[in-house]
């Protein structure tokens, strides 16, 4: 379907590497904030939701490179890690007992109808943001065997460091003959908090130099890759075309990319949204229906188009299949409370063949 080249199964250690921050997401519920006095934790991390998703559903062997910190909040992380089939490969930090270095806080509600989820964070001295090249021994990871390489814009945006840390697995994988994704997840918070003088635009650029599999919608083609565009408040969130556009000076610049992928969500409430995908690959592209979802928490719905998609991929499924897995375990993650994932392969299989929501006897 494309010039992947990747490796087989039995060649390999690991199908997937992701690499990235681990957080806890502190989750409220439809409780406004000023009104909860409980949480549900739901572990989590943009480039992690990946590998879990990946592991859980379908069962794929993975690990996350990321920072551990030896308090018991970190045991409760890695506990979870564990817990979703996930290997880890730790830069250790000691908490010093008062300020850290800690694991960060996403505090995230799910809002309600016409109120729309709020999002804030507390990532005061975390210590992903701290990771920096070297930390990992990536040639040893790699020469075991791994088939796939993933990472992210959220872990991009932490420090001035973790750009070339990302930048030097990436070199590692395609070494070893990975193949190499990246997610844009462009934040605008994260970006203005790390405050490290270089432009969003330039430090992902240089990423992008390196990426072969890109996921991203089209603000974060535009905002995080600094590219112009039509009005990406104005145009239609379902109609592909402008974003299909906006792929093709991707390609310009950046060559090297030989996939690219995004959702389409139109939001007309918190809990009804209409939901789709869009598959370029080498100037094909191919466009998953359109389905009305009933969003019980729209979190890591993304993470878990792009854990079917790089399944398909890996699989080597045919490029409308392969997105067709995407799209249908996207849909089915905001369908369960947290981050990651609660659906079976034959759950995410029967919806991307047309199934329905009709009961199962």
């Amino acid at each position: 379907m494309s010039s992947l080249k990747i490796i087989p199964e039995d060649k390999a250690n690991l199908d997937l590497l992701s690499l990235g921050g681990l957080v806890m997401r502190m989750d409220p519920g439809i409780v406004p904030f000023a009104f909860a006095d409980h949480y549900d934790v739901h572990v989590s991390g943009g480039e992690y939701n990946v590998a879990a998703n990946l592991a859980r559903c379908f069962g794929k062997r993975t690990a996350i490179a990321s920072a551990m910190v030896d308090y018991p909040l970190g045991e409760k992380v890695e506990a979870a890690v564990r817990a979703m089939n996930v290997r880890g490969f730790y830069k250790r930090f000691k908490h010093d007992g008062v300020r850290g270095p800690n694991i960060a806080l996403v505090w995230s509600d799910r809002g309600q109808g016409v109120r729309p989820p709020v999002v804030f964070y507390n990532r005061a001295n975390e210590a992903a943001a701290l990771l920096k090249s070297g930390d990992f021994d990536f040639e040893a990871i790699f020469g075991e065997g791994v088939r796939w390489f993933h990472s992210g814009g959220i872990f991009s945006a932490l420090s001035a460091t973790t750009p070339h840390l990302i930048i030097e697995a990436m070199k590692a994988a395609h070494a070893h003959g990975a193949i190499v994704s990246f997610d844009l997840n462009y934040r605008a918070k994260l970006w203005a908090a790390a405050n490290t003088g270089e432009k969003p635009s330039a430090v992902l650029g240089e990423i992008v130099r390196h990426v072969d599999v890109l996921l991203g919608n089209e603000e974060d083609l535009q905002m995080g890759l600094g590219l112009p565009g039509p009005d990406i408040h104005s145009a239609s969130k379902l109609d592909p075309a402008s974003f299909l556009k906006t792929i093709d000076q991707v390609h310009s610049q950046w060559p090297n990319i030989k996939v690219v992928a995004t959702t389409l969500r139109d939001v007309k409430s918190t809990n009804r949204h209409l939901w789709s995908a869009v598959l370029w690959v080498e100037g094909q592209h191919w466009l998953a229906p359109t389905m009305e979802l009933d969003v019980y928490d729209r979190v890591g719905g993304g993470d878990g188009f792009a854990a079917g998609l790089i399944y398909g991929l890996l699989e080597g499924l045919a490029p409308e299949e392969a997105l067709r897995i995407g799209w249908a375990h996207g849909a089915l993650l905001t369908t369960y409370p947290g981050d990651t994932t609660m659906a079976s392969l034959e759950q995410v299989k029967a919806l991307a063949a047309g199934g329905s929501a009709r009961i199962q006897r």
